[in-house]
This record gives structure tokens, C-alpha cells and sequence, in this order.
């Protein structure tokens, strides 16, 4: 079944007459519990993509429905209820609140999220069981991108939206994070879409979306998608 559907999406950005097409006629169909990648390079309209699905943005013209539903002609009201209810984001940048600690960063999900999961279990998932009382100050780039996963994850989103997620981890941490978000997909359901310039975590992928200066290039399903053991990192 299709999660999300792109119908003829456009996105222009206009800066005085000048005009930038970020995605021009776009249409792409993904289906749900899948773990997809999207490639491209910089550029082609990877995060523009992931941002119209997150509903951080509307497009110029076409339609974006998700699980059934229109998101492209809602209201900022409509949209805020549709990023609460259906999707999680795991950005470059972090966006950890300085004065909470990690597990009161996480936490702050249960405030908008119907269903949410267990901010403790989440940051053992992602390593960071002893770390839950520092502030953000007192932990490496890394150890902040890894509460933004498992703050992502404890919204217990239908999708998972993640921009580079493992940009900022070492190789070590940077596979554990990767078997988590495969294990979203596999064992609880999810739907997890990650834009990467890595090659590798493309040969994990059900499904490989490939972006050039704003266009669909392809959009493969891999029959035999390698585990995480199986990747030469």
C-alpha cells in the first residue's frame, strides 16, 4: 500500500524575477514499511522533497497525499496537527534545547504526540542510558545527534524523515543508529525515508529514489537489500 504520493509536484523559489525550480513535475509513489533512500547531489531537490512531506513547506503546484490524505492546500494549523500525528524528523542540526537534559529534550514529545514510546527505552536504543541527565552542552556532536534519533523515534511517527542522520557519527555508532532505523522498518512497521550522499547506506535500501536538478532520475526497488553486517564500511 502507498504511503505517499507526489502528483505532478513542483516547488519555485522566487528571489525578485529571478526563479528556482527545487522540483519540477515530480511524481513518486512510496509504499509503507519500507526503508528508502534518496540520492542525489547537492542540489538536486533531496531536502526540498523531504521537506514538502514533512509539511515544513507547500508546494507551487500538484498534489502530496499522505496516508490518504491531501497535505498539500492545508492550513499552518492543519500542518502542525499533520507533523505531530504522522511524522518524525532527524535533521544535521540537532535542535536540542540547551537548558532541559536529554531525557527532558526526549520527553518533550509526550506533549504533542498521540502515541508516544518510551523516552528511556529510546535512548538505550540509541546508547545514551547514562547520559540522560547532561545538558546538551556536555555531549559530543555526536552523542546530541543521537537524543535528535531518539527523540524522533520516542514520537513513534507513521514516517521517519532523517537528513543525513549518521553525518556526525563515528563508523562504530553510525551502524548502530542505522540497524535501529532499519529495525523501525523491518520489525515495527515504519516507513523510513533518509536523503544521503552515502553510497552504502543506499545498498541497505528497499527502495533507492534517485534526484537530479529537480527531477525523478529512477526509482528502484532492490529485491535482495544487504543487512547492515553484509555493508563494507
Amino acid at each position: 500500500m502507498n504511503i505517499v504520493e507526489f502528483k505532478d509536484v513542483s516547488r519555485v523559489y522566487r528571489n525578485g524575477e529571478h526563479e528556482q525550480k527545487a522540483l519540477d513535475h515530480v511524481n513518486l509513489q512510496l509504499e509503507e514499511s519500507k526503508f528508502i533512500v534518496i540520492l542525489g547531489p547537492s542540489g538536486a531537490g533531496k531536502s526540498t522533497l523531504l521537506n514538502l512531506l514533512g509539511g515544513l513547506d507547500s508546494p507551487t503546484g500538484g498534489t502530496i497525499t499522505v496516508n490518504g490524505k491531501d497535505i498539500s492546500t492545508l492550513t499552518a494549523n492543519e500542518l502542525a496537527a499533520y507533523r505531530a500525528a504522522t511524522v518524525g524528523f532527524v535533521f544535521q542540526s540537532y535542535n536540542l534545547i540547551p537548558t532541559l537534559t536529554v531525557i527532558e529534550n526526549v520527553a518533550l514529545v509526550k506533549e504533542i504526540a498521540p502515541d508516544p514510546l518510551s523516552s528511556h527505552d529510546m535512548l538505550a536504543a540509541v546508547g545514551l542510558s547514562d547520559h540522560i541527565h547532561q545538558f546538551p552542552s556536555e555531549l559530543s556532536g555526536g552523542e546530541q545527534q543521537r537524543v535528535s534519533i531518539a527523540r524522533a523515534l520516542a514520537k513513534n511517527p507513521k514516517i521517519l524523515l532523517c537528513d543525513e542522520p549518521t553525518g556526525a557519527l563515528d563508523s562504530e555508532t553510525g551502524v548502530m543508529v542505522l540497524k535501529l532505523l532499519l529495525s523501525m522498518a523491518r520489525d515495527m512497521g515504519k516507513t523510513i525515508i533518509i536523503v544521503t550522499h552515502n553510497q552504502n547506506i543506499a545498498k541497505m535500501a528497499d527502495v533507492v529514489v534517485r534526484v537530479k536538478n529537480g527531477h525523478i532520475q529512477a526509482c528502484e526497488e532492490q529485491q535482495k537489500p544487504l543487512s547492515v553486517e553484509e555493508v563494507d564500511w
